[in-house]
């Protein structure tokens, strides 16, 4: 009797907090709502450490932060979330963590697939982000496909950046780009290649009202008759020369010239190598499906950015709460809101002028 009435309490006044919570978030939905949040979950292993938990465990209770958060911010009317989950130097730590890690990463994607999960009941799209050829296959293999049956939802986004660092984000960007140029110079080589310029050929002689066959039998017709094509047709050649002066060899001179000019220009244009500008880069980000941060929280009160999204956070606050990542709340996310509201307009003015 006395554990159903601990229920019931605990029922009430988990729906107590949750009507709270709500008519916060519809105040707080006055003003201007971020519509990307990206989270550096810091604090894992020494929220472990301070409570005395085994190796591990420090993570799983980061995990279920993490669905708090989302809870938070999906009710709150944010549509994309980026979570730094593992980045490429996390390699460098012990074989036996990093495994451990992964096998974690693959039961909680399992998890989350659930019917019953947050992914389920907000309409969630998951994106895993980052360098995931280092990744093992079997997490690898999970991660594709949560990508895959999570990739008709459309309300709410989660991006895990997992094998990351901003680094290694661009260079392969640029590397991206190098290649998309190249097919293209290829792709133009084949459609400029030799019929398109025997193509402008046959303009450039047509327009000029030369008859190539004509030619051709003008050339066998003087072959037979040479003799008497060089007492009269020379003189008569040559007669036409000395009276039409310059202008007639400019006239007879113009179709070849411009045959030689369109070679000229086609193999300048071949040779010419292509520019890459900064939306080619911006394109094959690995983050290019999603707008740039609003906000950036860091728990455990480090302000470094440790290599996450230095392309895309030039104009984004950041907040950096004292809390660790396992102890993130309601109100860390709140006051980072207010703090994005505050300078909304200032951050306005820069995204606009960069």
């Amino acid at each position: 009797m006395e554990k159903r009435a601990g229920g019931i309490t605990s029922h009430l006044f988990g729906g107590f907090c949750s009507l709270l919570r709500r008519c916060m978030f519809g105040v707080l939905s006055v003003g201007p709502v971020p519509n990307h949040i990206a989270f550096i979950m810091d604090g894992n292993r020494r929220y472990a450490k301070k409570r005395n938990m085994a190796e591990g465990d420090g993570h799983k209770a980061g995990f279920s932060a993490l669905l708090s958060i989302l809870r938070y911010c999906y009710e709150l009317g944010v549509k994309y979330v980026s979570v730094y989950a593992f980045s490429i130097d996390n390699f460098k730590r012990r074989p036996k963590e990093v495994q451990s890690l992964m096998d974690l990463m693959r039961e909680k994607i399992e998890e989350i697939l659930e019917q019953e999960s947050i992914v389920n009941e907000y309409g969630i799209r998951l994106h895993f982000i980052g360098n995931l050829q280092l990744l093992t296959e079997p997490v690898r293999v999970a991660m594709e496909k949560a990508m895959r049956v999570t990739a008709h939802n459309n309300q709410r986004v989660l991006l895990i950046c997992i094998a990351y660092t901003s680094r290694d984000e661009m260079v392969h960007a640029v590397q991206e780009s190098c290649k998309d140029k190249r097919n293209e110079v290829q792709a133009s080589k084949v459609d400029k290649g030799s019929n398109g310029v025997i193509a402008k050929i046959d303009e450039d002689l047509k327009r000029n009202d030369i008859d190539t066959r004509a030619q051709h039998s003008g050339n066998d017709h003087q072959n037979e008759n040479k003799d008497c094509c060089s007492s009269n047709s020379s003189s008569s050649v040559l007669t036409g020369v000395e009276g039409a002066g310059d202008n007639y060899r400019e006239a007879k001179s113009t179709p070849c010239s411009g045959v030689v000019d369109r070679i000229e220009e086609s193999s300048y244009k071949e040779d010419e190598l292509p520019t890459i500008k900064l939306v080619d880069v911006e394109k094959n980000m690995y983050m290019s499906v999603a707008p740039d941060p609003d906000i950036l929280i860091r728990t455990s009160g480090e302000t470094r950015l440790s290599n996450f999204l230095l392309w895309q956070t030039s104009t984004c606050p950041l907040y950096s709460p004292a809390a660790l990542w396992p102890e993130i709340g309601l109100w860390n996310l709140v006051w980072a809101v207010l703090n994005f509201q505050r300078h909304h307009s200032y951050l306005e003015k820069k995204k606009k002028q960069s």
